[in-house]
């Protein structure tokens, strides 16, 4: 019943989101951003036609309403705005259409390779200069790490993708700065990408969206698909080696911090603090997911067993719960949903069960049965704060009830843009 309830939720928002000319869309969703925008709005109607569940016609009709302004491209472009997110989404579409939408695919590709290159450059000098990095450098929403993944999909052995991954490679090399030895991916600012008083010294970002979970789930999804680059392996050690020296115990089992300060770094000691949300962009359910991904790489079963327990242990920790305030993508209950379904779907026979049972609970915190779909799609769509959207909106909390709902992986691809598959 839960599952049919969360099913129906996806279904109105699917419907009221039907037509781009009548839909109620706030000024961000006529972006041309994959978090809040055209794009990203354009992918639930991408994946539910090519589960079935709807015409092919309204992603059409999206895609191209996201097309229908110049889309930036160059240096103020990245993953998730401008030609980098509408090429995720159309060759999500693309995927499925056999000769469409070929000539701007081609476009795109060439673009994003120039991007790329420049990006690399660029990195590899302020490596050469001894700087530390920003976040928007390789991080997945912004740099490298999600450029990273539309070029594993479209190519597992592009040579673009193969100096991206050189590059992440370095990234996770020790840096002497200051005086003080450092992680590579060390970054000077705050988690924001500014310089933050809060953050003396900086931080080391441990996230998904923003730091370096995104750059192992890139290098486990890409030895997954068997493409490899000269110290791979050690990259994602080096990686797994820092998160667990990082690692505590918290609840029901073990979390990790969303970044460590100078300060933490210097005592080697985490400062207190109380019960994280648990999410994709930060938290345990992403860096969970990216590490069994790379136990899987790897063939470790002991840590990916652990992974998997982690995950279990954090979507039924009430504390962490209570925690998770709202039903989004990025960092609600929808976004656990997704992520217990993937790390199910590759999961060990020993905790497979585990993970699957914590998903329930999951759709019933975002849609609880007997509650009207109608009303709660229009709630979603109208909230001022997350509106339509992607990753904080009713676009991506339809997205991923689909894939816990239905125990079927996505059909399109669309959750690439997260690293998580």
């Amino acid at each position: 019943m839960t599952a049919q309830a969360a099913l129906d939720l996806a279904d109105a928002v699917a419907e009221q989101l039907a037509d781009p000319r009548s839909a109620l869309l706030g000024p961000a969703a006529r972006q041309q951003h994959l978090a809040n925008g055209l794009p990203g709005i354009a992918l639930l109607h991408i994946e539910r036609a090519a589960a079935g569940l709807g015409p092919w016609r309204r992603a059409h009709d999206w895609l191209a309403a996201a097309s229908r302004e110049p889309l930036t491209s160059g240096p103020d472009s990245h993953p998730f705005y401008g030609a980098p997110a509408f090429a995720h989404a159309l060759v999500c579409a693309a995927d499925h259409l056999p000769g469409a939408y070929q000539r701007a695919s081609d476009t795109l590709d060439r673009q994003m390779t120039a991007d790329v290159n420049r990006r690399l450059d660029a990195g590899h000098r302020r490596m050469d200069a001894g700087r530390p990095a920003a976040l928007a450098e390789f991080d997945t929403i912004r740099g490298l790490a999600g450029y990273g993944a539309y070029l594993l999909r479209r190519d597992p052995g592009a040579p673009a993708l193969l100096a991206v991954l050189d590059y992440c490679v370095r990234l996770t090399q020790p840096i002497t700065y200051e005086g003080e030895p450092l992680p590579g991916w060390w970054t000077d600012t705050g988690p924001s990408g500014r310089p933050d008083d809060r953050f003396p010294g900086g931080h080391a970002n441990s996230g998904m969206a923003h730091g370096i979970g995104g750059v192992l789930a890139l290098l486990a999804l890409a030895a997954r698909y068997g493409t490899f680059v000269d110290g791979h392996d050690e990259a994602l050690g080096r990686i797994l080696a820092w998160l667990d020296r990082w690692q505590e115990h918290a609840g029901r089992g073990p979390t990790w911090p969303y970044w460590i300060t100078r300060d933490e770094l210097r005592s080697e000691r985490l400062a207190p603090s109380g019960p994280r949300r648990p999410s994709w962009c930060y938290g345990t359910a992403g860096l969970a997911r990216a590490q069994q991904l790379a136990a899987l790489a790897l063939g470790d079963t002991r840590r990916q067993i652990e992974a998997e327990t982690a995950l279990v242990a954090a979507l039924t920790d009430p504390a962490q719960l209570k925690a998770t305030t709202d039903s989004a993508l990025c960092h609600g209950f929808a976004g656990l949903a997704h992520v217990a379904a993937r790390a199910a779907d590759d999961a060990h026979p020993s905790t497979a069960g585990q993970l699957r049972a914590t998903i329930p609970p999951l759709l019933a915190a975002v849609h609880p049965p007997g509650t009207d779909p109608v009303h709660a799609a229009t709630t979603l769509i109208q909230d001022e704060d997350r509106g339509p959207g992607l990753l904080d909106g009713a676009a991506g909390i339809a997205l991923a009830l689909l894939a816990p709902s239905t125990a079927t992986p996505p059909r399109s691809a669309w959750d690439a843009c997260l690293l998580i598959a």
